[in-house]
């Protein structure tokens, strides 16, 4: 679904840059004490692990900020994200810049993330309360960082794996297709957006 979106988006898009995180091929480091305390204190006072953790930090979060859109591919994984995901928000997310201030840093970004999952969460479902996924990410992207959140929603994904979710195949199927369509059509209006903003 991201691949269908980021398609779209460079179609729309060509002389946009794209800067492609594969945080399953090359993850970034989970966040170490000196890292998160270093973004408490300040700067000067810093020890050399601290400004080498924080530096690292830093990069993440500028890129972040400079972002005209961001594009966020969240599978669910035993009722959560991935923790190489966790790791880059840990970095991202920082007090008094990224969150905890009226205007954050990032805030009023369009960001769209495909939160695809194994089986179905969706409100109604036996499973509605287990979802940790939209949830966590509205909180921390949306609500504290202010970002313009959206999401599309591929559900179902183990049905063709999982003889006992056989019947599921056709809603799998449809939910699939659904999504496809729905990260296109996103990529292309975000696109066209951020043209004519840009004019």
């Amino acid at each position: 679904m991201t691949d269908a979106f980021r398609k779209a988006w460079e179609e729309q898009h060509p002389e946009g840059t794209v800067i492609y995180h594969d945080l399953t091929a090359n993850p970034v480091p989970h966040i170490s004490a000196a890292a998160h305390t270093a973004g408490f204190a300040d700067p000067a006072t810093h020890t050399p692990e601290q400004a080498t953790a924080f530096a690292e930090r830093v990069k993440l979060i500028e890129e972040l900020e400079q972002a005209d859109a961001v594009l966020i591919g969240a599978p669910m994984y035993n009722y959560s994200i991935p923790s190489t995901l966790k790791a880059w928000l840990d970095n991202v997310i920082l007090m008094g810049r990224t969150i905890g201030v009226d205007a954050p840093s990032a805030k009023g970004t369009p960001a769209t993330v495909v939160a695809s999952r194994g089986g179905s969460y969706a409100p109604g479902t036996p499973r509605e309360g287990y979802e940790y996924v939209q949830n966590y990410l509205q909180a921390v992207l949306g609500d504290a960082a202010g970002l313009e959140l959206e999401f599309i929603v591929p559900e179902l994904t183990m049905a063709p794996h999982n003889p006992a979710m056989s019947d599921l195949v056709p809603l799998y199927e449809a939910s699939r297709d659904k999504a496809h369509a729905d990260a296109t059509v996103k990529a292309k209006e975000l696109a066209e957006r951020l043209a004519s903003n840009a004019a």
